[in-house]
């Protein structure tokens, strides 16, 4: 109930701006500029697909991020053509990756909005995963800093984690609500925890992400943008 409620955690890319159209843009030119250097019956979706499968294994030794997505194609370029890979090549998907951390940052629809609706009346913090460098950069670009009251940027966002933040900045996690675009890291994470979790839909959402709506769970709410978040915090009252 809100009388209960002391802290709203929000994640950052693709729930305040946009981020994964940008690794779908070079994921794109990544495919392209193997095509002329694998197989004739490699093609772009069996590209894609083992590129998806060394992100999933360089998680535990990258983490998240631009930086491991970058070092993930570099390998997948050495796999995918029996190490025959041009340098030239290898050059164009570094350069790939170091567009990605100047891409200009773009809020989503309501974003500011939203947090200004909250910011004040409870602790408001920005938990999110990726390149603390790069997170910095994006948040700082975003204008949106000044509103929250912490910033978590973290490995993994866990049940463990969850709980941990929302001790730190509130009264436990039983006392928290967390928004964000990802079913598995931002809505069943949390609630796991016994926090809130409310899931905001991204048209766009990395496979690592997936998870089955907890819509069993009484502490589970879906609003379809940001535009709904006051509103829905007001009427757990």
């Amino acid at each position: 109930m809100t009388r209960n409620l002391t802290t709203i955690g929000f994640d950052a890319d693709d729930t305040l701006w946009h981020n994964e159209r940008f690794f779908r843009v070079t994921q794109e030119r990544f495919a392209s500029l193997l095509l002329d250097h694998t197989p004739a019956d490699v093609g772009p979706e069996q590209l894609e697909r083992q590129l998806l499968d060394a992100e999933k294994r360089n998680l535990g030794r990258y983490g998240y991020g631009v930086k491991g997505f970058t070092l993930s194609m570099i390998e997948t370029a050495i796999e995918v053509t029996g190490a025959r890979v041009p340098a030239a090549v290898i050059k164009e998907l570094i350069t790939a990756g170091q567009m990605m951390l100047s891409y200009p940052i773009e809020l989503l629809p309501h974003a500011r909005e939203a947090v200004e609706a909250v910011a004040g009346r409870y602790k408001v913090v920005l938990i999110t995963k990726g390149d603390l460098l790069d997170q910095e950069r994006k948040l700082a670009q975003s204008g949106l800093g000044d509103l929250f009251d912490a910033v978590e940027v973290v490995s993994e966002k866990t049940p463990d984690v969850y709980s941990d933040i929302f001790s730190r900045h509130g009264d436990g996690a039983e006392h928290a609500m967390m928004v964000g675009n990802s079913m598995r890291s931002d809505v069943v994470a949390p609630i796991q925890a016994g926090s809130w979790g409310i899931y905001v839909p991204h048209g766009l959402v990395w496979e690592v992400e997936h998870a089955e709506a907890p819509e069993h769970s009484p502490r589970y709410a879906e609003i379809s943008d940001l535009s709904g978040l006051a509103a829905l915090v007001g009427s757990l009252g």
